[in-house]
């Protein structure tokens, strides 16, 4: 039995400029659902991308989720919020308890936490509470995110959007499929010139 395996983008640091438009589509593409367009001035939440570029010397890159096939964020996951759907991991925001376990197990550093948002404004906890300012107030719901090859709108906004085409979503049976070609290529070349 032959199963797919995940895909999932990577960055050229070679191209990379650290614009963090892919940032900012990221956010774009994800906030839709909680009504928010992407216009300045009318954005009301944290600009939080799923993507976060790092620059580490003269270096910059985006640092993303890998989707690993025997995913450490899914099999720490106590609530199994974290799980594959159609070659994607995949959070459920709904499940998630934001236990911090994923964050520990992720050998990327791709997932962070936030506070839920629904219509713009930030879900809160029926029952925990926390002190602010000497008051007692509900506790936000905090939530695990990641890169979930942007699900919803069917195509990696990150890569639709590099001004630089640094980011590239990478389909491993197909990339296999082109280096095969490269090498037969390459090996009929040399083959041919010892003739």
């Amino acid at each position: 039995m032959k199963t797919a395996l995940n895909s999932f983008v990577v960055a050229n640091p070679n191209k990379c400029i650290g614009c963090k438009v892919c940032e900012v589509a990221c956010f774009v593409a994800h906030s839709k659902k909680n009504n928010v367009s992407g216009v300045v001035g009318t954005i009301t939440t944290p600009v939080t991308p799923r993507l976060h570029n790092i620059k580490v010397g003269k270096v910059t890159m985006p640092i993303q989720c890998r989707h690993c096939e025997d995913a450490p964020c899914a099999n720490s996951c106590p609530t199994s919020a974290i799980k594959q759907e159609d070659g994607i991991i995949i959070i459920d925001e709904k499940a998630c308890i934001g236990c911090k376990s994923c964050i520990l197990a992720c050998p990327f550093g791709a997932i962070e936490l936030m506070p839920e948002y629904k219509n713009g404004e930030e879900v809160l906890q029926s029952n925990l509470k926390q002190y602010i300012e000497n008051e007692l107030e509900s506790k936000s719901k905090i939530i695990a995110y990641k890169c979930d090859l942007c699900k919803e709108n069917g195509e990696a906004a990150c890569v639709k959007a590099c001004p630089k085409d640094a980011l590239t979503l990478i389909t491993p049976e197909e990339t296999k499929k082109v280096r095969n070609l490269k090498a037969v290529e390459s090996l009929s070349k040399i083959i041919n010139n010892q003739k």
